[in-house]
């Protein structure tokens, strides 16, 4: 498979004196996404501002503390060596929570994306919403401490939580495991308890924007972010943007059929994808095969997790049973990234979540080559397929990169007349319009 990855896609600015703060936001995005820091003439050339423009915006973005000068251009030439401009990381930071059925993690991330302090913890197995927003508080509070972030310069809280979501309220509604989770405040509630604006979206939706914030070349272009957790789920930018879809639940994938003979998942149906990637049905099978001993509580999150890790370490050992209910496993899911890969002509298929670090060796060669050479467009351009770069904690990461994402990313909206923003932009920092 090719390697080539495309260039990154530099949203292009326009000189209308009323769109300033789109253009602050336009070029702040191009110093990001370069993968070599850029003078101020190449910021023109990219984003087809004019010099005066790029003068006085990069002015106001180093006063404002969001980037720095970085040396000065190497080569030859007769002018004046150009000085290059790069993020200042301590400029702005995030905070991000990712709430998995099994573990909760809670990270800071700087103004590149770079994780300065994180925590991760048994989520509780009573499911008790209040009692889980209070630990999630106090970890938020702990770890900017930790890390040392003066809190004026954290811009907001992001909470990746599974669907569905209401993104309107704030509102986890009925994640399938989460028995408690009815209606749920959680952005509202995690707001009252820090002081800090809150953001909430769904976990594969923040991985999405995790990749496309902080992973570098695989978050380039067009790509789907399938998610392997306690469920399963689809997080998709296109053409650089995350598609979030008319209610911000994109990305329900559990429910296509990987498996006619499979178990009966919950919708009525059998063999969902979703229902066959869960450590309890890959436990169940490993114990009916006597991989794993009996009497293991499949009810019981925490002890399913230590079970699916054991499998999974028995599978690493070499031909047999475990590895064959894994490789059973990689296969199906193999099976749906090809169909979701050709339905939206795809770059690439990132695969990530908290389950991937143990499942990656499973997802051999011979599987990843499969959809890329079922890709029906290959000849026009290659599937790549890859993994997360940014481990296990790319939800959380993810949930703070929407924040940055949402406060420095540009943002068209600006240049309708009338039209409310959810963030402010570079120019106006602080609190948060419409995201309470």
């Amino acid at each position: 498979m090719s390697t080539e990855q495309p260039p990154a896609v530099v949203r292009r600015g326009t000189n209308l004196d009323r769109v300033g703060e789109f253009n602050d936001t336009v070029v702040l995005a191009a110093i990001r996404r370069a993968e070599e820091r850029l003078s101020r003439v190449e910021l023109a050339a990219a984003t087809g501002l004019s010099g005066q423009a790029i003068s006085n915006i990069t002015r106001r973005l180093l006063d404002a503390g969001l980037v720095r000068e970085a040396g000065r251009q190497k080569g030859g030439g007769l002018g004046k060596p150009r000085t290059l401009l790069e993020l200042e990381p301590t400029g702005q930071y995030a905070v991000g929570v990712h709430l998995d059925p099994s573990v909760v993690t809670v990270v800071v991330l700087d103004l590149t994306g770079q994780v300065v302090a994180r925590r991760r913890t048994e989520t509780p197995a009573a499911d008790d919403p209040g009692v889980l927003i209070d630990g999630i508080a106090r970890t938020i509070e702990d770890l900017i401490a930790e890390a040392d972030v003066p809190r004026e310069r954290v811009v907001g809280v992001g909470i990746a939580a599974p669907g569905p979501i209401d993104v309107e309220r704030g509102v986890v509604v009925d994640p399938p495991n989460l028995a408690a989770w009815h209606l749920v405040p959680l952005r509202d509630a995690l707001r009252d308890r820090t002081g800090l604006p809150v953001l909430l979206d769904k976990d594969v939706t923040a991985a999405a924007s995790a990749e496309k914030w902080a992973g570098g070349p695989n978050g380039r272009g067009s790509f789907v972010f399938f998610y392997l957790g306690t469920g399963v789920g689809a997080g998709l930018v296109i053409g650089d943007e995350v598609v979030r879809g008319s209610t911000s639940n994109v990305g329900e994938i559990g429910h296509v059929i990987a498996d006619p003979d499979g178990p009966l998942c919950y919708c009525g149906r059998s063999g969902c994808v979703g229902e066959t990637s869960r450590p309890r049905y890959l436990v169940q099978q490993a114990v009916q095969a006597g991989v794993l001993a009996q009497g293991i509580d499949l009810d019981d999150r925490h002890a399913v997790d230590a079970a699916f890790s054991a499998l999974c370490t028995a599978a690493g050992q070499g031909p047999g049973v475990a590895r064959e209910i894994l490789t059973a496993l990689a296969e199906r899911i193999a099976k749906v990234v090809e169909d979701i890969a050709n339905l939206l002509d795809l770059d690439r298929v990132v695969f990530g979540g908290p389950l991937w670090d143990r499942l990656a060796p499973f997802f051999d060669e011979p599987i990843r080559a499969a959809p890329a050479e079922r890709f029906l467009v290959r000849s026009v351009h290659p599937l790549q397929i890859a993994g997360t770069s940014l481990g296990a904690d790319v939800g959380a990461v993810g949930a703070a990169s929407l924040v940055l994402d949402h406060t420095f990313s540009p943002n068209p909206s600006v240049l309708l007349p009338g039209t409310a923003q959810l963030v402010p932009r570079v120019g106006a920092l602080g609190t948060w319009k419409v995201m309470s």
